[in-house]
């Protein structure tokens, strides 16, 4: 699954042994010996895990407890920058792709407020990480909704947005992650552990490009404060916060009779 970088499995408890062993053969990854990292599976659902010293703590996907609740709860609505860069205002609550979903935190957010949004993620380990976090989400009374709302596809998303069947998502939201170009020391535990495995979206420009020609009102790109655009095709407008910023491509208006009620 990586040229550089060795994975095992992992049952932390024995309980867990038999299911652990059916994903080893199901990933091609092996149950024991010398690794870099670890997919770990436990009480709290399966987990990526750096094997180094000093390695920092697992990573998971978690939308019931933890950050994500908190943002849930207090994440401060339709006033936040993503809302308003997905055009959600008022009662509008656009049909969404999120065409790189990593973790699924934006997407989250996003579902929460109303969204349908449709996601695609190619990596495995990173899909399965998201399809665990989902599944316990749907289990729980305060996100089952959200959850539900957030349907995820497994696959190359340039090659699923050009041979999209049905109707096209009204918005496409772009999260690429490009090569690190200056040293930081606030690098997110989550960036550590996937950068050296998923490796940069070096054909983020083709994913702008398939997104533009599917989405039917516009694509959403969120980047660095002060990193480059992903193309040389300049957004409609940005909106910027301290940290980010969004690079709006717009093609039409999202309109109120446009809606798709959640």
């Amino acid at each position: 699954m990586s040229a550089t970088y060795s994975i095992r499995i992992d049952a932390l408890t024995e309980t867990f042994a038999a299911q652990a062993d059916a994903m080893a053969v199901q990933l091609c990854l092996p149950r024991a010996g010398e690794a870099d990292f670890a997919l770990q599976l436990g009480e709290q659902g399966w987990q990526l895990q750096e094997l180094a010293e000093q390695a920092a703590g697992p990573v998971r996907v978690d939308f019931v407890g933890g950050a994500l609740a908190h943002r849930r709860q207090f994440g401060g609505g339709a006033g936040q920058m993503i809302a308003k860069a997905v055009g959600i205002l008022g009662a509008i609550r656009p049909r969404i792709l999120d065409a790189t979903a990593g973790l699924g935190r934006d997407a989250f957010v996003l579902a929460c407020l109303g969204c349908e949004v449709q996601m695609i993620e190619r990596h495995p380990l990173v899909a399965l990480l998201l399809r665990d976090g989902l599944a316990r989400a749907l289990q729980d009374a305060q996100t089952a909704a959200i959850a539900a709302r957030m349907p995820l596809m497994e696959g190359d998303a340039i090659e699923l947005m050009r041979h999209w069947q049905g109707e096209p998502p009204q918005v496409i939201y772009l999260d690429p992650m490009f090569p690190q170009r200056e040293k930081s020391a606030l690098v997110k535990k989550e960036m550590r552990l996937f950068k050296p495995l998923v490796g940069g979206d070096l054909d983020a420009a083709h994913l702008l490009e398939a997104a533009f020609e599917l989405a039917s009102h516009r694509v959403v790109v969120k980047r660095p404060r002060k990193a480059p655009t992903i193309s040389a095709q300049a957004p409609s407008y940005q909106l910027l916060g301290k940290a980010n910023r969004f690079d709006v491509y717009t093609k039409q208006s999202l309109k109120q009779q446009e809606l798709t009620a959640p």
